[in-house]
């Protein structure tokens, strides 16, 4: 699928971003990721409130096959075939996606735990120090082996001035 192919097929939808991705494209609006187009299909983007739309017609999450596994992405479900020929129902599929995306952007921002503030300053020092006498250790390890590697290609030192052997007069 080409980039043309790709706009044309969302214009009832509205405009959207093409990015390069993986081996495809990634479908966004705004800044937010709805779709992957990756293997020659289109997958939309999935939650529990609409995987069950996408099982209703016969769809399947994305897989990829990966050292002798297969990795389901459970959250990317492929584009019902018959959507292809229909774009108003498309757009509709492709807004449900969008909320989908939404929706787990938002659950992301809010799940993510706040720093405590009422760490002692002891407890931070003591921290901070640790790595840096590693980081010392590890600076003094790479400059003696440097040190060694520039020693061991260097010419020998030769003497300033080479006494020539005095000949003796006959």
């Amino acid at each position: 699928m080409d980039r043309d192919f790709l706009q044309d097929l969302f214009s009832v939808f509205g405009p959207v971003s093409l990015r390069r991705m993986f081996s495809g494209y990634g479908v966004s609006v705004d800044g937010t990721n709805f779709a992957l187009v990756l293997q020659g299909s289109i997958y939309f983007r999935a939650d529990e409130q609409t995987i069950p739309r996408f099982e209703e017609e016969g769809s399947r999450p994305f897989s990829y096959d990966t050292r002798g596994k297969v990795v389901t992405v459970g959250s990317y479900w492929q584009l019902p075939d018959r959507l292809y020929d229909d774009p108003e129902e498309l757009a509709q599929w492709a807004r449900a996606a969008l909320a989908a995306a939404e929706r787990a952007a938002a659950a992301k921002r809010t799940r993510r735990p706040r720093a405590k503030a009422t760490k002692s300053v002891a407890n931070v020092a003591a921290k901070v120090a640790k790595p840096r006498a590693r980081n010392a250790v590890k600076k003094a390890a790479k400059r003696a082996r440097k040190n060694a590697r520039a020693a061991k290609s260097r010419p020998p030192k030769s003497p300033a001035i080479k006494r020539r052997p005095v000949k003796k007069r006959r």
